[in-house]
């Protein structure tokens, strides 16, 4: 039976992993950047996500607590980006859903567990 903790957890890994994958290919394939070097694009914007991916793989609440606020940054860009240019608005979109599947799942995963344990 799946019941709603898991469900949270993985809607937590799939917001985390879409929104590394789509910054990966943002800056690599997709549209890398034209006056920064793409590794230094890549160690600024996908690098902190690295911070909590041991603890995240491992389900620990306080790892995921920190994807959660983690996760807001990556929002605040995306919109900053939707408003920035027409062009890559798609792009951007994709990362303020990600960004939000990733803290929702995340939030809901932890509050989920504390109601198990509590």
């Amino acid at each position: 039976m799946i019941t709603r903790t898991r469900i949270a957890y993985g809607c937590a890994l799939t917001g985390y992993f879409g929104l590394l994958t789509l910054l990966m290919l943002w800056n690599t394939v997709i549209a890398p950047s034209q006056r920064f070097p793409v590794a230094m694009t890549l160690i600024i914007s996908a690098m902190p996500l690295m911070i909590p991916l041991r603890g995240l793989l491992h389900g620990r609440p306080a790892a995921c607590t920190w994807a959660a606020y983690l996760s807001l940054f990556y929002f605040v860009h995306g919109i900053v980006e939707t408003a920035a240019g027409p062009q890559e608005r798609l792009l951007a979109g994709l990362e303020i859903g990600a960004s939000l599947l990733l803290f929702f799942g995340a939030v809901f995963y932890v509050r989920f567990l504390n109601l198990k344990s509590g």
